[in-house]
């Protein structure tokens, strides 16, 4: 059927609804772990954890982040650009170029823009200052998103999964690495949502009149599945850190093995969360973005 006006104005609605509500986690997230020495508490306690077992893990997590640079990020863009070439969509390759672009821009800006108060809780890390939002996390999130929009609608929910997978195992690797907090791999998240959520109202603007919304394309399920195995966890990621507060008088230096497994885990599975979630609402709405269109 016909993308109706009603229809049209209803998803417009949900995707300014989307860029507040991500831009308003972002502010609670940088509030929270920047400018409140719990947060900072914990953000040390789980980076102070990536040690357990780094010896092992250290080689994947070189790799992966080591693969990130500008070069790749151009070649990434330069390939999603083509893809919505070759289906004859030049919008589509434009927002999705503007939607990497966009992200990794407004990244930067605010990693320099921000500050951070030190409260005395990561000394060895105190001169770097503001490390949110995480800038390899970004990288990889967008260009996990973007390749989404352009993709054809039947390999569109598998792009979904293996996109959110690449990009929750850039964040977690982040902390691992020891390179970014994990309230830096959250708040990139929440960029590349705002900018997703803009672009897709970029793309509804450009939209043609005779563009088809076919019911088959919507992926409810791929979308509930990734939503779903978000939240959950999303709320162990909670439940870890809820836990590990209870010890918030103890230097995290000084914490045993246990507590410091507990920060890094549970926020990893914060950070894996996120970006599951993030992906899932992009999903929940792409079919209307990107239809299908008359010949």
């Amino acid at each position: 059927m016909r993308m109706r006006a009603t229809a049209r104005g209803w998803t417009a609605v949900w995707l300014v609804v989307l860029a507040l509500v991500q831009a308003a986690a972002f502010l609670a997230v940088w509030r929270v772990a920047v400018h409140l020495e719990i947060g900072q508490w914990v953000d040390t306690v789980a980076l102070t954890g990536n040690r357990i077992g780094q010896d092992t893990i250290d080689g994947p997590v070189d790799r992966i982040l080591n693969a990130m640079s500008v070069v790749s990020l151009l070649a990434a863009t330069a390939m999603i650009g083509f893809i919505a070439l070759i289906r004859g969509r030049i919008a589509l390759a434009i927002t999705a170029t503007l939607l990497i672009a966009g992200a990794n821009v407004t990244t930067q800006l605010l990693k320099y823009g921000l500050n951070r108060p030190d409260f005395g809780l990561d000394p060895e890390r105190a001169a770097v200052g503001n490390s949110l939002p995480s800038g390899h996390t970004t990288v990889a999130a967008s260009v996990a998103v973007a390749l989404m929009l352009v993709l054809p609608r039947k390999v569109r929910a598998v792009g979904a999964f293996v996109g959110a997978g690449y990009a929750a195992v850039a964040g977690v690797a982040t902390l691992s690495a020891g390179w970014h907090r994990p309230s830096d791999a959250v708040a990139a998240y929440l960029v590349v949502g705002v900018w997703a959520a803009l672009a897709g109202l970029l793309l509804l603007i450009t939209q043609r009149e005779q563009a088809e919304v076919a019911p088959g394309d919507a992926h409810r399920v791929a979308a509930l599945v990734l939503g779903v195995v978000g939240l959950l966890a999303l709320v162990a990621s909670g439940l870890s850190l809820s836990w590990l507060i209870e010890l918030r008088g103890t230097g995290p230096q000084e914490l045993s093995r246990r507590p410091l497994f507990v920060g890094y885990a549970g926020s990893a599975a914060g950070i894996a969360g996120t970006m599951a979630v993030v992906m899932a609402l992009v999903l929940t709405v792409v079919h209307r973005l990107v239809p299908r269109v008359k010949g």
